[in-house]
């Protein structure tokens, strides 16, 4: 239990830092089945990109997450090993997981990445914003996509 809310507290501290290159607001998407199918930005995102976020401590995913990033010490074990993410996933499901990962499991610990509603304990910086843009959802796709077995 201490662990567990040490943890939370590091993430939402980490979540003060991430980039401020968010959009001004959301933009619409539709959720099909599992997944968000068509791309928030109308294009696809950049993989090497998106492995600069992942790895980013500001974004918070190696926090929890472990994959194949030889380079980077103290790796999460509370959440998924992102090795294989690109053949257990769909694109279509790893951007829901990303935009909304409690459509998933409701108690997830995992943040909404690109939700501004409906939030507890938001940060004054992070009102009415989400907390990574249309842009790097994509690219964090992206990337993810490319990771398989």
């Amino acid at each position: 239990m201490a662990r567990s809310i040490a943890f939370i507290a590091v993430l939402v501290a980490s979540l003060a830092f991430v980039s401020d290159a968010r959009a001004e607001g959301l933009v619409p998407y539709e959720i099909t089945g599992n997944g968000i199918a068509h791309s928030l930005t109308g294009a696809p995102g950049d993989a090497a990109r998106g492995r600069v976020l992942v790895l980013a401590r500001a974004t918070t995913c190696i926090l929890c997450h472990s994959g194949p990033f030889p380079e980077t010490r103290f790796q999460g074990d509370l959440a998924p090993d992102l090795t294989g993410a690109g053949n257990r996933w769909t694109v279509s499901q790893l951007r829901l997981r990303l935009v909304d990962a409690s459509r998933f499991k409701p108690d997830t610990i995992m943040p909404s990445y690109y939700r501004a509603d409906g939030l507890v304990r938001v940060g004054r910086n992070f009102v009415g914003k989400p907390v990574l843009s249309a842009a790097e959802i994509e690219d964090i796709v992206a990337y993810l996509a490319t990771l398989w077995d």
